[in-house]
């Protein structure tokens, strides 16, 4: 397992250098520092790649990337100018078409699929609001057609999305066919009505059962099902306002209900215990 933090997680994130901004270096520096293997971020524009490489390395940090094709031919011109980083570890795609349903969809996914077996670069397309796998039905539709379709696990979404303060016999079955599928996992936690919610200093909070519960389980669908992909990423992902919960909803919205930087520590250290069961039972 490789335990990345988002880069966009980073956004506003306390820091203990007073009220500044930590550099980028500072905040690269503070990741690894903190225990964390890698950072999942944006492809880094040209002229500013060579400085990313150089923070990397000294680090000694892994490298994912985000990608939000519609179509395709977007997705291979993402993954030609990927190629030319040597050092990207695999592309976590949100495929940003969320009216698409059916055959089409389908049709589509398969299509991407090849195109990133083709070029050699993992492609894991995510469960996320606002994109083709928007739907945890049609989601269970896709990957009972495409028994190869790699997924990045956020099941955060189909909380939400769902309104899931309790999770039925219906939902939970539906949860358990994609878990078989997967290939990332971001850890997020949800409340059914909030995506985003502080799970507590000793991770006491109801949803937590339920949350523990989908990790373990994906975990173990990739070590049974991982095939060629030799590390199970896991990005510790707690966004920014209007993500997090504010105190000031209807002014500057700045004022977090808690600490994202500590919340994703917990996460993190949660994330390894979990690991350790896991690959302790296989």
């Amino acid at each position: 397992m490789n335990i990345e933090m988002s880069w966009w997680a980073m956004e506003g994130v306390d820091t203990s250098a007073g009220n500044r901004e930590l550099s980028q270096e500072e905040q690269v520096r503070r990741i690894a520092e903190a225990g964390f293997d890698g950072i999942n971020g944006l492809l880094p524009k040209r002229e500013n790649a060579d400085d990313w490489l150089r923070m990397l390395d000294k680090y000694g940090l892994s490298f994912s990337v985000n990608a939000y094709p519609r179509t395709p031919a977007e997705l291979k011109a993402f993954l030609d100018e990927v190629k030319a980083y040597s050092d990207i570890t695999y592309v976590n795609a949100q495929v940003m078409t969320p009216f698409l349903t059916g055959e089409p969809a389908v049709l589509l996914l398969r299509e991407m699929r090849q195109i990133s077996l083709e070029a050699g670069i993992p492609v894991f397309v995510e469960t996320h609001r606002g994109t083709i796998t928007q739907d945890l039905i049609r989601t269970c539709q896709y990957v009972s057609t495409l028994a190869d379709l790699p997924l990045t696990i956020d099941f955060s979404h189909y909380v939400v999305a769902g309104e899931m303060h309790t999770i039925s016999e219906e939902g939970e079955k539906l949860l358990q066919e994609l878990l078989s599928h997967t290939a990332s996992i971001h850890a997020r936690v949800s409340n059914g009505e909030q995506v985003q919610i502080d799970p507590g200093t000793s991770m006491e909070h109801p949803m937590m059962i339920h949350f523990r519960r989908w990790w373990l389980d994906a975990m173990r669908g990739y070590l049974i099902n991982k095939n060629a992909e030799p590390i199970l990423p896991v990005v510790i992902e707690l966004g920014p306002p209007p993500y997090a919960i504010t105190m000031d909803e209807s002014s500057s919205r700045k004022r977090e209900l808690g600490s994202r930087w500590q919340q994703s520590i917990r996460l993190m250290e949660l994330m390894r215990s979990l690991w350790q069961q896991t690959a302790a039972n296989q």
